[in-house]
């Protein structure tokens, strides 16, 4: 099923499917209302420490992707990841953040990974 990427800022599109919050922190100004979320997934979300040295620095992207991979694989982080699968299978999944450059974010790391893994495979 399809795996998108949006901004939780963003209003809801028609074929969002679930809408899934997939940042630690919440969004800055936005109730929960207005976020029209089913659910958020803080659980899977990079570590403080992670996001903090990130930075949202494009030029940190490929480091960061690859340290959050690797948080990814804690098994502490198994079950939300399970969550989004099955959401996934289920049909379509919106992984909303609150970042502006959402191509250089742990959302867009988490729709690759449920976009090239099957269910109950690993990160």
């Amino acid at each position: 099923m399809a795996v998108t990427v949006r901004r939780v800022y963003d209003d809801p599109a028609p074929g969002d499917g679930t809408r899934v919050l997939v940042d630690r922190v919440w969004p800055r100004g936005l109730t929960k209302e207005a976020a029209h979320l089913d659910e958020w997934a803080k659980e899977v979300a990079p570590s403080g420490a992670l996001r903090t040295w990130y930075g949202h620095v494009p030029e940190r992207f490929a480091e960061f992707r690859g340290r959050y991979l690797a948080e990814l694989d804690d098994p502490e982080r198994h079950a939300a990841l399970d969550r989004l699968r099955r959401l996934r299978d289920e049909g379509p999944l919106t992984l909303l953040t609150a970042t502006r450059d959402v191509e250089h974010s742990q959302a867009a790391v988490l729709a690759e990974v449920l976009s090239e893994s099957g269910e109950g495979s690993g990160a």
